[in-house]
């Protein structure tokens, strides 16, 4: 026996649809309501800015404690990292309403420098891709970039030494991290490809990093093969695009920027690799709530130097995350310690920590302190 109290699916369907549209309308003016709020911040800020003064409009801490907010209330069914990831989107539209951000990071276009930076800064902003770590801290430092992103350290292959050594000569602070999930894939070009089984390529392009982050797989799956390390995965997949013979390990974005083929996915060997990534400009950044500090530090070369360097953050109970070595120019066999640490620089313990290192330094600069990623 049928049941007429039910209605059909067609307009069953109708209904979901016609509140679905109406939903749609009511955050639209949510968003603009926001973005005009923006504007408003903008015209504020200028109004009581000094003459000659910078007006700051980005705000890394204001913009972590938002993100940790959408996160904590959200109630699903979409995932709070999903949620907030709209949120950040939301947010880089509204702040190029007050000020356009341009950002220089390690390029050229396609390289997972260039997704971390907007993954951080969402896409409403002007990303410049430069030759080189050194060119992303020259372009910041002579104001042609808000801001710099550049790779530090990889879960599997470890620090990238590079960045390190750049922060000794340079005045840029770090303002935030962003941590990026790597998936490296085996990129083809379309005559490479028959019928569905892979032809032999003689050589595969990338940069050092991923060759190293993928080589259990290289080794069991194509062991001949020549293995040239290129400036960027961007680059290796140009290279594979225009070369005979030629493969790419890159990513998606490459893939699809240099219309090339996915051959096989995610061949990274640890399937966890994650690589961070440094915000680098001139901007201080204040307390968030949750918060790291990085700090360059040298001693003389004598015993116990690096534990009475350690030991006032033990007695000030400060938890340290990261100690890297690097030599120090300045003489052989002294050495340059990064340490990263828990907590903001004006934070209480952390303060009185610094200082205590610093009495026992030849040479002490703290880097930043900058929310923890988020994302």
């Amino acid at each position: 026996m049928t049941n007429n109290s039910f209605t059909t699916e067609a307009e069953e369907l109708g209904k979901l649809r016609d509140e679905i549209d109406s939903v749609d309308q009511q955050i639209q003016q949510l968003v603009n309501q926001r973005a005009q709020c923006a504007q408003k911040v903008a015209d504020v800020k200028e109004h009581f800015s000094k003459p000659g003064e910078s007006v700051v409009f980005y705000r890394p801490e204001r913009e972590a404690q938002v993100l940790r907010r959408v996160m904590e209330r959200n109630q699903g069914p979409l995932p709070a990292e999903g949620v907030a990831r709209l949120f950040r989107e939301i947010m880089s539209q509204c702040l190029a309403l007050e000020e356009p951000m341009k950002i220089a990071y390690l390029g050229p276009e396609g390289t997972f420098t260039q997704q971390a930076a907007l993954k951080h800064f969402g896409h409403a902003v002007e990303c410049q891709g430069q030759g080189s770590i050194e060119d992303v801290f020259r372009e910041v430092e002579a104001g042609g970039a808000n801001f710099g992103v550049v790779p530090v350290e990889n879960s599997t292959e470890g620090v990238i030494t590079h960045t390190l050594d750049s922060f000794v000569g340079s005045n840029l602070n770090i303002c935030g991290e962003v941590a990026l999930r790597i998936h490296h894939h085996f990129l083809l070009k379309e005559a490479l490809l028959k019928k569905g089984a892979v032809a032999n390529p003689t050589k595969v392009y990338s940069h050092a990093q991923s060759l190293a982050q993928c080589r259990q797989w290289l080794d069991a799956n194509w062991p001949g093969i020549e293995r040239i390390a290129v400036s960027s995965n961007a680059e290796a997949a140009r290279r594979a695009q225009e070369e005979e013979g030629a493969a790419a390990i890159a990513s998606e974005a490459a893939a699809e920027l240099y219309n090339l083929n996915i051959a096989t996915a995610n061949i990274e060997d640890m399937p966890d690799n994650t690589t961070r990534f440094l915000i680098i400009g001139k901007q201080t950044t204040e307390i968030s709530g949750d918060d790291k500090t990085s700090l360059l530090v040298a001693s003389k070369n004598k015993p116990g130097a690096l534990y009475h360097l350690l030991a006032p953050f033990h007695e000030e109970g400060v938890s340290l995350t990261r100690i890297e070595t690097r030599p120090s120019k300045s003489g052989t066999w002294n050495y340059i310690f990064f340490i990263d640490l828990e907590g903001h620089q004006n934070e209480e313990k952390v303060a009185k920590a610094m200082a205590l290192v610093q009495q026992q330094c030849t040479d002490f600069k703290c880097l930043g302190s900058y929310p923890k990623a988020v994302l």
